[in-house]
C-alpha cells in the first residue's frame, strides 16, 4: 500500500505541474492556435466524462449501492460548485492583455488567476490520488486528462504576468506554484484517508471524484473549448477523448 501511495503522489505531482507546459507555451508562442486549444480541452473533457460514467460511478454503485454512490457523486458536484462559486477563476487571463490595460492590472489578473486555479487544482489532486489507489491504470488515465486541461491554466497565468513584469522567471514560477496545489491536495487526502481507508470508504470517495470530474468537464472544459470559435473542433476532441478511453479500457480488460 505504501508503494501505491507513493506512485499516486508522483502521478498527481506530474499532472499538477503540467501547468508549467502551458507556461512555456505562453512564453514561447504567446498564443497557441484556437484549434489546438479547442481540441485539447474537448479531448480532456471526453476522457473525464467517459471515465466518470463508465468506470468510477459504476464501480462505486457495485460496491456501496446505487443510492449511496449517487449521494457521494452529487456531493462531489456540489462541493466543486461551491469552490467555483466562492472562488471563481478564468482561464483566459490573456484577454486583459488585448485591451491595453495597465501593467498593474495585468499583474493582478495573473496573480488572481494563479490563486483561483491553485484552489481549483486542490480537489483535482485528490481525484488523481484516489483514482490511482483504486487502480494504477485508472490513475494514469486521470492524471493524463488533468495534465492536458492544466496546460491552458498555465497559459492563463503566464501570459498576463509576463506582459506586466517582462519577467519569464516570475511568469513561470507563478504557474508552477498553482500546479503544486495538486500534489498538496493528494498529500492531504493521503493523510486523512490512510488511517480509515477501506473498500467502502474508497468507493464513497471514488463516486465523489466522479462528480468532481463531471463538474469540471461540463462547467469549465466544454464551455472553454467552444470559446475559441472553432465550431466543430471541441466536439471532435470530446469524441476522440471518449473513443480513446473506450479502447483503452477495453484493452486493459
Amino acid at each position: 500500500m505504501q508503494e501505491t501511495i507513493l506512485v499516486a503522489l508522483g502521478l498527481t505531482a506530474l499532472a499538477g505541474l503540467s501547468t508549467t507546459i502551458g507556461s512555456f507555451l505562453g512564453l514561447i508562442f504567446k498564443n497557441p492556435g484556437p484549434r489546438f486549444m479547442s481540441v485539447t480541452l474537448g479531448f480532456s473533457a471526453g476522457v473525464m466524462i467517459f471515465i466518470s460514467f463508465v468506470n468510477l460511478l459504476p464501480n462505486a454503485i457495485e460496491s456501496i449501492g446505487f443510492l449511496s454512490a449517487c449521494v457521494a457523486f452529487f456531493f462531489g458536484v456540489i462541493a466543486m460548485f461551491l469552490v467555483d462559486f466562492f472562488i471563481p477563476h478564468d482561464y483566459i487571463g490573456q484577454t486583459d492583455r488585448k485591451t491595453g490595460v495597465s501593467e498593474d492590472k495585468l499583474l493582478k489578473t495573473g496573480l488572481f488567476v494563479a490563486l483561483g486555479i491553485g484552489i481549483h487544482n486542490f480537489p483535482e489532486g485528490m481525484a488523481t490520488f484516489v483514482g490511482t489507489l483504486q487502480d494504477l491504470q485508472l490513475g494514469i488515465v486521470i492524471a493524463i486528462a488533468i495534465a492536458i486541461h492544466n496546460i491552458p491554466e498555465g497559459l492563463a497565468i503566464s501570459v498576463p504576468v509576463y506582459a506586466a513584469t517582462k519577467s519569464r522567471k516570475k511568469a513561470f514560477w507563478w504557474s508552477f506554484f498553482s500546479g503544486v496545489t495538486e500534489p498538496l491536495g493528494a498529500g492531504i487526502a493521503a493523510l486523512f484517508l490512510f488511517p480509515i481507508l477501506t473498500a467502502t470508504v474508497l468507493s464513497w470517495v471514488i463516486a465523489a471524484v466522479a462528480g468532481i470530474m463531471v463538474y469540471i468537464s461540463f462547467d469549465e472544459l466544454v464551455p472553454l473549448s467552444h470559446s475559441f470559435g472553432e465550431e466543430h473542433f471541441p466536439i471532435l476532441g470530446l469524441i476522440a477523448g471518449m473513443a480513446i478511453m473506450a479502447i483503452s479500457l477495453w484493452l486493459l480488460g
